[in-house]
C-alpha cells in the first residue's frame, strides 16, 4: 500500500460512520479507531514484519470552537495529516507570509507525514490574508492552513 492509498483511506475512514478499521494487506498492517473526543480519527502505529519500523504521524486534538480563529472568506486545507513546516529549514525564510500574492503551482509550506516532506502549492493565483497555523504544528486533513484571497 503506497502514501497516497493510506491518505485515501483516511479520508475514507474519517467521512465514514465506521468506529474501527484493521487493514491488512501482505506485510503491511494500519488500525485506525475513532477517538472518543470530537469523532477525532486515532491512527495505531503501522507495523511490518520486516525490520524496518514505522509509525503513523500523529493527530491533533480537535480545537475547541472557543480556541477556533474567525475564518474570513477563502482557506487553503492541509490535504494530509502532519506537521506543519512554514520554510524549507529551521533557519531559512517562510515560504509566504501574510500579504503575500502567491500564483498557482507556488510552494506555501511543507508537511511532513511519516518522515516524508510534502510540498503544498498553490491551487489557484491568491493573496495570503492570514497564516493559521503556527510553525512545527501538527495539522488534521482538511484543516485549514491559509486564509486567502483569491485574485
Amino acid at each position: 500500500m503506497d502514501f497516497k492509498e493510506i491518505k485515501e483511506l483516511i479520508r475514507v475512514f474519517d467521512k465514514s460512520e465506521l468506529n474501527k478499521l484493521k487493514v491488512k494487506e501482505g506485510e503491511f498492517e494500519i488500525s485506525m479507531q475513532r477517538g472518543f473526543e470530537g469523532g477525532t480519527v486515532v491512527a495505531a502505529p503501522v507495523s511490518y514484519s520486516a525490520p524496518a519500523q514505522v509509525a503513523a504521524a500523529p493527530i491533533a486534538a480537535p480545537i475547541s470552537s472557543e480556541a477556533a480563529p474567525a475564518i474570513l472568506g477563502e482557506t487553503i486545507n492541509s490535504p494530509m495529516v502532519g506537521t506543519f513546516y512554514s520554510s524549507p529549514s529551521p533557519e531559512a525564510q517562510s515560504f509566504v507570509k501574510e500579504g503575500d500574492t502567491v500564483k498557482k503551482g507556488q510552494t506555501l509550506c511543507i508537511l511532513e507525514a511519516m518522515k516524508i516532506m510534502n510540498e503544498v502549492e498553490a491551487e489557484f493565483d491568491c493573496k495570503i490574508t492570514k497564516v493559521l497555523v503556527e510553525n512545527g504544528s501538527p495539522v488534521e486533513y482538511d484543516m485549514p492552513i491559509f486564509q486567502v484571497e483569491k485574485l
